[in-house]
């Protein structure tokens, strides 16, 4: 077929009414547009049969884990370009329904379907989840942690570094020359301070990962830890660091879910990258039972990413790549929803950091990681599972930077009647 990239060309920018801001190198070795842009590589037609048969974001991620659909060229600089006509194009854009109304847009598709040779939709790739109703009930949220975080230990050690610490590290200003391990253990020394951890305390750590927090909170203030995860591969990882660093009278790593915990209570709760697993319908009971976990006076931190509201929240549908491919029945809340559930069940808030940017800078050294050693990662990883978290992870640090999903430190106390917090009189001491 002469020439495909210049025919893609024309009918995707008579699809999205707008001009293609990338490159177009298609199968046959043809190329077509700017050529100081980042190239989209249609390595096959079997790219276009995944997005006409499945439009839109899961289409693409398809096409993506597959291989059939790469960039070439800077990955961030594809993605923001094609963001603002793919991804940011508001609550009040058109359905597929009505814009399959226009005349225009039907030719478009009719061309696509020609190029894309015989109509034969392709089997999803192997890493896709079948999407479920976000039941949350034990068992399948023990799955979904299983496909997220039972990928391998060794390959989460060469994306997250040292620190195996798998949530929003704590960057100095200004940043460059800052070490993602020194980011992380300053993010966890201002979890603890938040905390007020002192010697002798009770810390549970709900989704205490790879044991990081948890052992943080013993060596540098002296506190008990109960840590808590869904994955048998992080317990067994996490336990063995607990003992190379000589806690194992100071620390204990379960395989346990938050709503099994029966010997609290705690001084304080850590919950840090966890919540976002919880579920919207499951949120008020998650607040109450750590609540009942603490003494009078305890305190939880609750360390999660959020989401903007929308006009009409009942139209909130969750990101289609990620329930997929990354985190299955993972649900985002924007952080006012988070606040109200928290009080609801008795908490008193008595702080909110919003720290957004310090994801996108987390996410960048992660992908950083990654790409550096690629070739090992997907010996690891697989092909398929590699090109997930390369995209997740870049998308991701992008959304962050554009205000479109933040992360935010939520600190609260179970306040006894008598009113007395705790807290200092002027917050923020920990700084």
């Amino acid at each position: 077929m002469a020439d495909a990239a210049s025919r893609l060309k024309g009918l995707l920018e008579q699809l999205l009414g707008a001009p293609l801001p990338l490159r177009i190198h298609a199968w046959d070795g043809s190329q077509a547009g700017p050529p100081d842009a980042p190239a989209l590589v249609v390595r096959h037609r079997r790219a276009l049969r995944r997005l006409l048969f499945k439009p839109g974001e899961l289409g693409l991620a398809r096409a993506w884990v597959a291989g059939d659909l790469d960039v070439e060229g800077d990955l961030y600089t594809a993605l923001d370009r094609l963001s603002g006509l793919i991804w940011e194009r508001g609550e009040d854009a058109p359905t597929l329904a009505r814009s399959l109304r226009d005349p225009q847009v039907r030719s478009a598709v009719r061309g696509l379907f020609r190029l894309a040779g015989p109509p034969l939709p392709p089997a999803p790739p192997a890493e896709e989840v079948r999407r479920t109703r976000h039941l949350h009930t034990r068992r399948t949220d023990r799955r979904a942690i299983s496909h997220h975080y039972d990928v391998g230990n060794d390959f989460y050690e060469l994306v997250l570094g040292p620190s195996m610490v798998y949530s929003c590290a704590y960057w100095p200003a200004p940043e460059p020359g800052a070490t993602l391990e020194q980011a992380q253990y300053d993010k966890l020394e201002l979890v603890s301070r938040k905390l007020g951890l002192t010697s002798g305390q009770r810390l549970l750590d709900v989704g205490c990962g790879w044991g990081s927090m948890a052992i943080h909170a013993a060596r540098e203030h002296g506190v008990s830890v109960v840590g808590i995860t869904l994955s048998q591969e992080q317990a067994a990882y996490a336990r063995k660091r607990v003992a190379e660093e000589g806690l194992t009278d100071r620390v204990e790593i379960r395989v346990q879910d938050y709503r099994d915990v029966t010997d609290g209570p705690f001084d304080a709760i850590s919950s840090i990258g966890m919540a976002e697993h919880v579920g919207a319908d499951r949120y008020l009971e998650y607040a109450q039972d750590l609540h009942a976990l603490l003494e009078p006076g305890g305190r939880l931190l609750n360390h999660q990413i959020a989401r903007r509201p929308q006009r009409d929240e009942s139209t909130y549908e969750v990101d289609a790549f990620i329930d997929a491919y990354v985190f299955p029945d993972g649900e985002l809340a924007p952080v006012g929803t988070t606040v109200t559930q928290l009080e609801r069940a008795g908490f008193e808030v008595r702080d909110v950091e919003a720290i957004r940017e310090h994801y996108a800078l987390t996410l960048r050294r992660w992908v950083t990681n990654l790409e550096a050693d690629w070739k090992r990662a997907v010996e690891l990883a697989g092909y398929g599972r590699a090109r997930v978290w390369r995209l997740y992870m870049a998308a991701s640090a992008l959304a962050f930077e554009r205000n479109q999903i933040g992360v935010n430190q939520v600190l609260a106390v179970k306040t006894p009647q008598s009113g007395a917090s705790g807290m200092p009189l002027r917050a923020r001491t920990w700084n």
